[in-house]
């Protein structure tokens, strides 16, 4: 624990309050919503869907529609990128150029009734890296003081690097009702494989766990279909080590650079809701509803590994979300399926907490996507998204202080994000 701190707890806020908001993924927030290369095909638009093995990663219960067993493993590989203009010019993200993801669902039929299921997915991820100087700490015509030494012209807890990985491994039970619906429950076990969160100040590293629940349903009468799923809220805590930079130390007169630190930070529940019309055996059109509960992810509490000691708290001030998804399929011929969507995600971060690890903003999402059907059960499914975040103008009306840069104009630039996407997956019905 730091035997000094300076007022207003200056350094550890500025170096960890901006965990508080991740850097996007591609979808709003830090999430990341493509389950299966069918969702990417189709923009996410899959939960109403009885009849793709790449519906049961968006809705369990689907697995009772099928007579077969099946495995499904692939891969997303993304190429996102960030960049702002600031007072001191146009900056890039030199985050990776490519980030990749597992995704494997695995379905076994019990008997007519029942049926197992097992999904491995990233759900949660970023990783974003800003260079110093990126955010130089001008409001109008004057400079900002920092206390000696730091470097007068960089703002005390400027995002510098961020990483965080979240692998989800989900085990379902799903049981066939009736001839016409089917319902499912299961765990949502979450792992988050590494999470990294550097500024100006000091570097904060950790992993950990965390554990949820998912319900779902779906019912088809005829060429209509409904379905539902519900993923709850869950509470991750990684821990991990708090290392303050050295001329930091120096500035806030602390006597320890390290310290073992846990964090707890919340992910939120999902709500995805969706109706599906098959106009005749060729082309289905499906239009899915899906509510994000940021609110949950409303406080961020840093304590002591050992002691339990809180080091700091922060208030997000995230807001629930919407996001409307539209997803075509198309049977070109019998052994091959062409699929289309479009998405609009709402962002839920406003302005009073903005931070440069998520330059986020409202986005839309086209999607393609292809599946073949080869020999012996075996199919190849691909699919390609390219997500458009719209431009934020970002102005604050919050001068920086030297408190903290999250909702201050130190972060004043013009944001721009886009992301690439492609998917590949094999799929073994039995």
């Amino acid at each position: 624990m730091f035997q000094r701190q300076l007022p207003h707890a200056v350094a550890l806020t500025a170096a960890v309050g901006a965990l508080a908001v991740q850097a996007p993924a591609q979808a709003a927030g830090f999430a990341l919503p493509e389950a299966s290369i069918a969702g990417l095909g189709t923009a996410n638009a899959m939960v109403a869907n009885p009849d793709e093995t790449g519906a049961f990663a968006y809705n369990p219960a689907a697995i009772a529609f099928h007579d077969n067993s099946s495995i499904a493993a692939g891969g997303l590989l993304i190429s996102p990128s960030f960049s702002v203009r600031t007072a001191s010019g146009e900056h890039e993200s030199q985050g990776a150029d490519w980030l990749a993801t597992p995704q494997l669902q695995i379905a076994a039929r019990i008997n007519e009734r029942w049926s197992l299921g097992l999904g491995v997915s990233a759900p949660f991820g970023l990783e974003t890296r800003w260079e110093d100087g990126t955010f130089p700490m001008v409001s109008g015509t004057r400079t900002l003081a920092v206390p000696a030494p730091l470097d007068p012209e960089v703002p005390l807890g400027q995002p510098t690097a961020s990483k965080l990985e979240v692998i989800q491994i989900a085990p379902t039970v799903a049981y066939r009702v009736n001839d016409t619906l089917s319902v499912s429950a299961g765990l949502d076990l979450y792992w988050g494989k590494s999470a990294k969160l550097n500024s100006t100040a000091g570097q904060l590293s950790g992993d950990g766990a965390g554990v949820g629940f998912n319900l779902s349903a779906l019912y088809v009468q005829g060429p209509w279909s409904l379905g539902a799923s519900f993923h709850s809220a869950s509470s991750v805590g990684l821990d991990g080590h708090y290392v303050v930079n050295s001329q930091t130390l120096v500035a806030i007169g602390a006597a320890e650079q390290s310290q073992a630190a846990k964090i707890d930070f919340d992910l939120p529940w999902r709500l995805q809701l969706g109706v599906r019309y098959e106009f005749n055996p060729q082309l289905a059109v499906e239009f899915d509803w899906t509510r994000t509960g940021w609110t949950e992810f409303d406080t961020l509490e840093i304590k002591g590994r050992t002691t339990g000691d809180l080091i700091f708290a922060d208030t997000n001030g995230w807001t629930d979300t919407n996001a409307y998804r539209l997803g075509v399929t198309y049977q070109l011929r019998p052994d091959t399926q062409l699929r289309f969507g479009y998405a609009f995600d709402e962002t839920g971060q406003g302005d009073d907490h903005f931070s440069a690890r998520v330059p986020d903003n409202d986005r839309h999402l086209f999607s393609i996507g292809v599946a073949h059907s080869l020999d012996r059960g075996l199919s190849l499914e691909a699919g390609y998204m390219y997500v458009m975040a719209e431009d934020r103008n970002y102005r604050s009306n919050t001068a920086y202080s030297g408190h903290g840069v999250n909702g201050t104009d130190a972060l004043d630039g013009d944001y721009e994000m886009d992301a690439h996407i492609f998917g590949l997956e094999v799929v073994k019905v039995f």
